[in-house]
């Protein structure tokens, strides 16, 4: 496979998961019907194996920063693939927002934001929160990304779904830095990384410490590793 192909495969499935989820979102909104918790998550869930059946063997079907640097730790990218394919799936998820502020508008944009739930979830809260959902993400898509089977992408779509479930009214259930990163960008000016309300900060770190521990699950409990030391020199020697 060229890595042209993988880059844009990344593009394209990033494009299709962040448009279709999101979409579902800015659409409920146009209704004046609150973002239903079963709609959205059904819908991410569904976007996510559209994509990984029409690009998923091309690339691995990631579609996520997050999951592709657990893959990376994995050592099954080198580190010159895991960054093309961060740029291929910023772009992408960019390119979903873009097309929805051209059709509607910024401010439809603006609706598909994920936050933090305050007063109910705090900054820290919703970091931590982040970061476990990713974990099990990431874990489980290690796990099913190694099967041969077709129907493992049903898998990775149903744990999207579970998770999107419990978090959505939490903090919109992203795992996902490009996903989070693009309405922002697009739907109001540059944000403030910082900022109370939007807290950018916690779906960028959340999701990938949630990836780094994914792995560590997956190492721990699947392939039985418990010493990580060989992993870390390896990973170490990839980078430098």
């Amino acid at each position: 496979m060229k890595t042209w192909q993988k880059y844009a495969a990344e593009f394209f499935g990033t494009l299709v998961v962040v448009g279709i989820g999101t979409g579902t979102i800015i659409a409920l909104g146009m209704s004046n019907l609150e973002a239903d918790i079963t709609t959205v998550a059904l819908a991410f869930g569904f976007a996510w194996m559209a994509a990984l059946y029409t690009f998923g063997r091309v690339s691995g079907g990631h579609f996520n920063p997050a999951l592709t640097l657990a893959v990376f730790l994995d050592r099954r990218i080198s580190a010159t693939d895991m960054l093309g394919y961060w740029v291929a799936q910023f772009l992408g998820a960019l390119g979903a927002s873009a097309i929805f502020a051209w059709v509607l508008d910024r401010s439809a944009v603006a609706t598909s934001y994920t936050y933090v739930a305050e007063p109910t979830v705090g900054g820290f809260s919703g970091f931590v929160a982040e970061a476990i959902f990713t974990m099990v993400l990431g874990a489980g898509f290690l796990v099913l990304s190694k099967s041969r089977a077709h129907t493992k992408y049903l898998g990775m779509g149903i744990t999207l779904s579970a998770l999107t479930f419990i978090g959505l009214r939490f903090t919109g259930a992203s795992m996902n830095p490009a996903r989070s990163f693009a309405p922002s960008i697009i739907g109001e000016d540059i944000p403030q990384f910082f900022s109370s309300t939007n807290q950018l900060w916690v779906f960028f770190v959340g999701p990938l410490l949630g990836a780094i521990l994914g792995w560590v699950l997956y190492k721990f409990v699947v392939v039985g590793d418990t010493d990580l030391t060989d992993d870390f020199e390896e990973i170490r020697d990839s980078v430098s």
